[in-house]
């Protein structure tokens, strides 16, 4: 019994690190689409509402 419960814990550890993986990945593609100019603008727009703060 305790043997399969170490296999348990074991791929859902597995599973948790893939699915970081992924969430990681798809959030790299999503910034690296972004121009130059779509980052900068929005720089500008975060910096104009912090100081507005």
């Amino acid at each position: 019994m305790a043997k399969n419960w170490w296999k348990w814990v074991g791929l859902a550890g597995v599973a948790g690190v893939a699915a970081t993986g992924a969430v990681i990945a798809r959030n790299e593609r999503e910034r690296r689409s972004y121009t130059p100019d779509e980052i900068r603008t929005r720089l500008h727009q975060r910096h104009a509402e912090a100081q507005s703060r």
